[in-house]
């Protein structure tokens, strides 16, 4: 898969790292939080995949596109999260696929503080260079309006996922469980 864009963005929060619980926070993120993070999100939801594996969905816009993710964990840790999905970009030109790299981590920096990552990397599958071809776009233009999207979206989104989740984010404050 060839490079499209990627965006690393972080945030210092005010929390012990040992009371940060990434993983989970973000599959057991009520709809109504993922929204309050970006003006952009629409909707989100968790489920398994078909092999068991949590999943987050996530439904937002990037750019000119509707984007409909539907992120596997690949690592569920309290400080780090990998997740990968095959995405769907919906555009007025039509519809097309993604691939993404969503990693979400927290690191020490002292006893009351850490920094928190947000890391999104996108790679153009064969379905994507085909939409662009047809739609006489040149890899190098949607490279660059995806990147700028994604970098200002995270830009966005990165500090506002700590403050929307009202503590949340911390271990023993959100002990919430799907049933």
């Amino acid at each position: 898969m060839t490079r499209h864009s990627k965006s690393t963005v972080a945030h210092i929060i005010n929390v012990p790292l040992e009371k940060v619980n990434i993983a989970d926070w973000l599959f057991n993120l009520p709809d109504a939080e993922y929204q309050r993070c970006s003006h952009v999100h629409i909707a989100a939801g968790h489920t398994i995949s078909d092999d068991g594996h949590p999943m987050s969905i996530n439904v937002e816009m990037i750019g000119e596109a509707i984007m409909v993710q539907h992120f596997v964990a690949q690592v569920q840790e309290p400080h780090f999260c990998r997740l990968v999905s095959i995405s769907d970009a919906i555009t007025t030109k039509g519809r097309t696929k993604v691939h993404l790299v969503w990693e979400l981590s927290a690191k020490k920096i002292d006893d009351h503080t850490c920094e928190y990552s947000n890391h999104i990397h996108a790679s153009a599958t064969d379905e994507f260079l085909t939409f662009i071809e047809k739609n006489d776009v040149t890899f190098e233009q949607a490279r660059a309006a995806r990147g700028q999207a994604s970098d200002s979206h995270n830009r966005e989104e990165t500090p506002n996922l700590p403050k929307a989740s009202n503590a949340d984010l911390y271990q023993g404050v959100n002990n919430k469980r799907l049933a």
